[in-house]
């Protein structure tokens, strides 16, 4: 029996549709990933950890990978065996925290 938080996979309808209206954005098999430049290392260190709250906040947490002023960001929701609207709203999330800087 399937947990009852449990997120359900999207069909690649909707996640095109979604990637439609999203800068950056990129599906990778059954991943969504962006990188995001900053300035300095610094920058992209406060930005990660701005990730670090809001995937804590929703018991979400995406991989993140730092080279020094690129932070690639990529989500996938393991339990559903890809992509749920988890992801999306957490992506949506993360492009805000940007725009926050």
């Amino acid at each position: 029996m399937p947990r009852a938080d449990a997120a359900e996979k999207l069909d690649t309808e909707s996640i095109k549709g979604w990637l439609s209206g999203r800068k950056g954005w990129k599906r990778r098999s059954n991943k969504l990933t962006k990188d995001f430049e900053f300035p300095s290392f610094r920058d992209s260190i406060v930005f990660v950890n701005r990730i670090a709250s809001l995937a804590d906040d929703v018991n979400h947490h995406p991989d993140i990978d730092i080279r020094y002023s690129t932070v690639t960001v990529t989500l996938t929701t393991h339990d559903a065996g890809g992509i749920t609207d988890k992801d999306l709203s957490l992506a949506e999330q993360i492009d805000f925290a940007t725009s926050a800087q």
